[in-house]
């Protein structure tokens, strides 16, 4: 029992992570660019991230190490620069994940977005000062994500969309965006989202070929709830705007919400909003902080306080800066897409190493569709930079 709701917490950990500010963001502005072919980008998303997850999360519990351990079995130093590169991004999205709570909680109350990030900084601190963080986390995850999924839903029904059209052109795109499909794999398994469910499954002492069966089943649970939640804002989205709405560029998600329900609209806003920013502090403090533990001892003695202070310097950095830094956001989560499949390739790379995963036969399908999505991501990444 409870290694089944270390599987479920895993997989929410690794959807809640996922779904912050910047997703609800753009999703809503990709519905508006590309309309009904925005499905098209959804759908080989999901493909590719299940492909990743997939390869990954067995790499990490078959070897029973955490990603920046086995990296640098592979090769000295590289865990280090794995690490870098996932505290560095874990810290930027924090800014904006804690921008989005205080946002949150401002549409709700009228309270100052500061004060609003501070409330929000006092609940992710609480999760990882009880006693059985791990659980707390799971238990918190679960509950938000559920919560974020039904209030979609209703926003759903409340802006009709046209199903069919939504569905015909999500096998059938008038136009095929590959920065938006970065974007979205990035953003969805990219950078420290990756390694979420994984060094989660690890913590909670679910480990080694045996369990492998229930961690193919988490990682594919992770990405089907991350899908659940990016179709139904695409559906609401796109009901909205074939209705001949005009999405606001400074807040796309917000005026969805918005136009599809009214002032009650813009309060499930608020809640959505508060539950997938509150939701992504916790999992890119939880897994950053996570990169750092094997390095020292006393780092991971002193793990939960030192995923306090991550969470306290994201804080202070906002405050700092004084507004969501949408930018940044949509920078890093570019670069979450081109580090994809860096790290991906060296997790297959550990696939064939019998220092690290010893008499381990991983299936020859998973190794060529992660091969295959690395050689696509790259592709992708160098057309978009370069054409």
């Amino acid at each position: 029992m409870k290694k089944n709701s270390a599987l479920l917490g895993a997989a929410f950990l690794m959807a809640t992570s996922a779904v912050g500010p910047g997703f609800l963001n753009n999703t809503a502005a990709f519905t508006q660019q590309l309309g009904a072919s925005f499905g098209f980008v959804i759908l080989i998303s999901i493909l590719l991230d299940i492909a990743a997850q997939l390869n990954i999360w067995r790499v990490i519990t078959v070897s029973e190490m955490q990603a920046q351990t086995l990296s640098n079995k592979i090769l000295p130093g590289l865990g280090y620069v794995l690490s870098a590169l996932i505290v560095a991004g874990g810290l930027a999205f924090n800014v904006g994940n804690i921008a989005g709570a205080g946002l949150g909680i401002q549409v709700l109350t009228g309270l100052d977005i500061r004060v609003g990030a501070v409330i929000s900084v006092g609940v992710g601190i609480f999760i990882f000062t009880v006693k059985e963080a791990g659980k707390a986390m799971d238990s918190f995850t679960k509950i938000l994500g559920f919560v974020m999924i039904l209030l979609i839903l209703y926003v759903v029904f409340q802006s009709h969309p046209p199903f069919t059209q939504a569905v015909y052109f999500s096998f059938i795109p008038e136009k095929i965006d590959l920065k938006a499909i970065i974007t979205l794999v990035g953003g969805t398994v990219g950078g420290y989202i990756s390694f979420a469910g994984g060094h989660r499954l690890l913590e909670a002492n679910i480990k080694g070929v045996s369990m492998l069966k229930q961690v193919d089943t988490s990682a594919i649970q992770g990405i089907l709830v991350t899908a659940i939640i990016r179709i139904l804002l695409f559906l609401a989205a796109f009901g909205v705007i074939s209705g001949g709405f005009q999405v606001s560029q400074a807040n796309p998600a917000s005026s969805i919400f918005q136009a599809a329900a009214g002032v009650a609209g813009y309060k499930i806003f608020g809640v959505v909003l508060w539950c997938a920013s509150i939701t992504s502090v916790v999992g890119a403090a939880y897994t950053s902080v996570s990169f750092l533990r094997s390095f020292h001892k006393q780092l991971d003695t002193n793990a939960s306080v030192i995923t306090a202070g991550f969470i306290i310097l994201s804080a202070a950095i906002f405050i700092w800066i004084g507004q969501p830094p949408s930018r940044i956001l949509v920078i890093v989560g570019y670069l979450n897409g081109l580090i994809l499949p860096i790290a991906l390739a060296v997790m297959l790379v550990a696939v064939r190493s019998k220092n690290v995963l010893k008499n381990y036969r991983h299936p020859l399908v998973l190794e060529i569709t992660g091969w295959l999505v690395v050689a696509v991501m790259t592709w992708m990444s160098l057309q978009s930079i370069f054409v």
